[in-house]
């Protein structure tokens, strides 16, 4: 069993800079794939961006690459979503996802198998 929980959500005006904080504990393995997922009310959750264990390669949503940064710190088990220059369409639950698995860059909610309990992340305008 992996727990996950994340933390550093908040409060930052448009323009401003937001790090969240992600660790995986429990039965983890270095070959694991985590993603940081959003949910704005009244919306689907959406994909954020992606890290591998294997090798550290990133991918992003096209809305948030060249401003969001995910970063990892492997003997922590805890990855970073680095957030600058933040929009008030930013605005969410931001969640994060676990796969024991390396299988690739995964955009699909339905790929992560753990999940934690998400923090809010509010920019106002």
């Amino acid at each position: 069993q992996v727990q996950v929980v994340e933390s550093g959500g908040g409060l930052v005006q448009a323009g401003g800079s937001l790090r969240l904080s992600c660790t995986a504990s429990g039965r983890t393995d270095s070959t694991y794939v985590m993603g940081w997922f959003r949910q704005a009310p009244g919306k689907e959750r959406e994909f954020v961006g992606t890290i591998r264990g294997s090798n550290g390669g990133t991918y992003y949503a096209d809305s948030v690459k060249g401003r969001f940064t995910i970063a990892r710190d492997s003997a922590k088990r805890t990855v970073y979503l680095q957030m600058n220059s933040l929009k008030p369409e930013d605005t969410a639950v931001y969640f994060c996802a676990y796969q024991p698995y390396d299988f690739g860059y995964l955009t699909r909610k339905s790929l992560y198998d753990y999940w934690g309990q998400g923090t809010q992340v509010t920019v106002s305008s």
